[in-house]
């Protein structure tokens, strides 16, 4: 199936050849687009705008199916709603939403729900007059008096701080821009610690700001001075020590402050070594650390808080099938987040006896997230649950109990889980490798390929593209569709010698994996080249990209969100954000096996004159992370080397950043944009 030839009265935009000769590595290569880089050059816009009205025209026809999929987008979520309250000591935090506003407005009570409500922020307000509205940080002083907050208006994830009093709802003088989102308070409540952005973007410098004073004169704290590192600051969960964190993709380091002393010294915990991660937490005189020295999957070990640099003690050893991810300390308990064979798990030690136990869940395939969890005294841990069949479900479970109370599933309106199945397969990748797939889909099956399946994946930094529930995929499964997950190696499902085969000179093993995953899903009758429709965003946006390059025939659609695809020209500027920190991911091109090898993959520097799939490629103007001229560039370069006319699409959002859209119903009708064009593509016959 494919959609049929443009008409010959609508045709897609040309961007001007401009070639820019460079040597890479004694390789002369010539970028025609080089040049779309410049958003200063009124060209560019023009373009760029040009795209936009040529996709609108394009997808015009298919206008009406949008439409219906927005209304049962929408239709499907509870438009006014509650979260379930969090207890942070005497108040009630919550955030709530009405039918017809755009975001969430937060809110407290005090000792009961039954107390008078007060609005802390109305994102709603604040996003009054602006196309774009991200909050970052949202934090309440220890003394539950202030609100500090971040707002970023433009998608360029770059901050302005401000402070507001509850009581009156006023927000005070204090102001600080250029801001990271990243902030906490002091024990004072008239303290707090921020990070600001360099050049490049990259949070590297922690500053302490204390209420009335000129942010001007603001004390640094710590600044990082090695561009391939981060930096961050948070309250521990026990609100006694205030940790600053440094770390690379490969290695970390943090310091500890009492919090009741903002104006102390920071103590190192364990010094950077390379290649060495830690994650800690604070219990009583002695810091629990999950950390990857002497064990690739890491390790939960405890060390004095007087000494952390002493000789630990081992509380869970390190284990080749079972991946620690991460941990919470409670005055009697310790909550250690794992992942083994893929599936998220939940390890509960009792503190007292040094008993210790999983948390059992109820279906083969499922994903749990982590809750704040900010009173320390509870035996209960709060966490939410769900599959590619069940919406999400807070969770409270009782540690000593050992018992499940449901709070809230998320309300999908007229939803029965009856007739939706969620399964497991493998493929066999081309080095032996079995790669994970989820998939979810509406009965009867028959495995006979006539299924149209949405295929995502991604595959990049250890993370892991979790089977979880999303009212969105509904529209799809309803139509037939199978959707499915590719947990190729990039990821950490598996632990973190999956991350390592997916990373620096192993990265192809991510997009062989993939296609494997379809060419298996093929084989298994789940659907057919000419039904298969993928999609991946930002680093899975090169996973489409690459694999696109590779196997053209395997897919009829290709969605591609935010894609980084000049993987070669971005990490050779060191100027732009985020390119040094990724050295520990892709390599630096100016290494030479770094660079060859990353030219064999880069999707723009390997588009080729053949026949491509149908594509819908999108950008944010603003994309700090992904710069907007790479998909341009991508695009353009397509449209120039293929030999088929096929459907391809570039969307700039004008206005908004890497996430795209803001608001929850802007948000919905980008969805309902993309499903329509996968659908209409997909469903009308004639070959293109």
């Amino acid at each position: 199936m494919s959609a049929p030839a443009l008409p010959p009265t609508l045709q897609p935009p040309v961007a001007a050849r401009r070639p820019s000769i460079t040597t890479f590595h004694g390789l002369t290569r010539q970028d025609d687009w080089f040049w779309l880089r410049d958003r200063e050059d009124p060209e560019v816009r023009r373009y760029l705008e040009a795209e936009n009205a040529y996709t609108e025209s394009v997808m015009a026809p298919a206008k009406a199916l949008e439409d219906e999929l927005y209304r049962e987008l929408v239709a499907r979520i509870q438009e006014t709603d509650l979260s379930v309250p969090e207890r942070d000591d005497e108040w009630l935090y919550y955030h709530r939403t009405e039918e017809g506003k755009q975001y969430p407005i937060y809110c407290r009570r005090h000792g009961s729900m039954d107390a008078p409500e007060e609005v802390l922020i109305d994102e709603n307000v604040l996003a009054e007059g602006h196309a774009y509205f991200r909050l970052g940080a949202l934090e309440v002083s220890p003394d539950h008096t202030r609100v500090a907050y971040a707002v970023d208006t433009s998608g360029s994830e770059e901050y302005t701080l401000r402070v507001r009093d509850i009581a009156t709802g006023i927000d005070l003088p204090d102001t600080i821009t250029g801001a990271s989102g990243n902030l906490c308070w002091a024990g004072d409540s008239a303290t707090f610690f921020y990070v600001v952005l360099d050049a490049a973007h990259r949070p590297w410098c922690v500053l302490r700001h204390r209420l009335g004073d000129d942010a001007a004169g603001d004390a640094v704290v710590h600044q990082e001075h090695d561009h391939g590192f981060f930096v961050g600051i948070m309250l521990s969960k026990s609100k006694r020590f205030i940790f600053l964190e440094a770390h690379s993709h490969t290695t970390a380091e943090a310091w500890f402050l009492p919090a009741d002393q903002p104006e102390g010294f920071f103590r190192v915990v364990r010094p950077r070594v390379a290649g060495v991660e830690y994650d800690l937490a604070d219990h009583g005189d002695r810091f629990f650390l999950v950390t990857n020295e002497g064990a690739r999957n890491f390790q939960l070990v405890e060390v004095p808080v007087d000494d952390p640099a002493a000789p630990w003690t081992v509380v869970i050893p390190p284990n080749d099938h079972v991946k620690l991810d991460g941990l919470e300390a409670f005055a009697n308990h310790l909550v250690v987040y794992e992942r083994e064979d893929g599936l998220r798990q939940v390890r509960v030690i009792d503190l007292r006896s040094g008993g210790q136990h999983r948390v059992a869940f109820p279906e083969p395939v499922y994903t749990v997230r982590r809750h704040a969890n900010p009173d320390v005294r509870s035996t209960v841990v709060r966490f939410t649950y769900t599959s590619l069949v069940t919406p999400a479900s807070v969770i409270d479970y009782d540690m000593d109990a050992r018992t499940w109370t449901e709070r809230k599933r998320t309300v999908v309106h007229g939803y029965d889980p009856a007739p939706y199945r969620s399964a497991r397969t493998h493929a066999m990748a081309p080095d032996g490798a079995r790669v994970p797939v989820s998939l979810v889909w509406k009965e009867p099956l028959a495995p006979d390929g006539t299924r149209p399946m949405y295929l995502l994946g991604y595959g990049s930094y250890g993370s892991s593209y979790e089977p979880s529930f999303s009212s969105t995929y509904l529209s799809l499964l309803d139509r037939g569709f199978v959707v499915a997950i590719a947990h190729v190696r990039g990821g950490e499902e598996l632990g973190r010698a999956w991350y390592d085969d997916g990373k620096l000179l192993r990265k192809k093993n991510t997009f062989t994996d993939f296609v494997a995953c379809a060419e298996e899903l093929v084989r298994q009758g789940y659907t057919a080249p000419d039904r298969l429709a993928i999609s991946g965003g930002s680093a899975g946006g090169l996973l489409m990209g690459a694999v696109t390059n590779m196997r053209p025939d395997l897919f009829a659609v290709v969605v591609a969100d935010v894609p980084f695809v000049d993987v070669v020209n971005t990490m050779l500027d060191a100027s732009l954000p985020l390119t040094v920190i990724e050295y520990d991911e892709w390599g630096n091109p100016a290494d030479e096996a770094h660079g060859r090898y990353m030219l064999e993959y880069s999707p723009y520097d390997n588009v080729t004159a053949q026949a491509y799939p149908h594509m819908l490629v999108t950008a944010g103007f603003n994309d700090p992370r992904v710069q907007y001229w790479e998909p341009a560039k991508w695009v353009s370069k397509l449209r120039a080397s293929r030999t088929n006319e096929r459907r391809l699409l570039l969307k700039t959002n004008m206005g908004a950043g890497h996430a795209g859209a803001s608001g929850r119903y802007d948000y919905l009708h980008e969805v309902a944009f993309k499903y329509a064009f996968v659908l209409d593509t997909l469903g009308r016959p004639g070959e293109a």
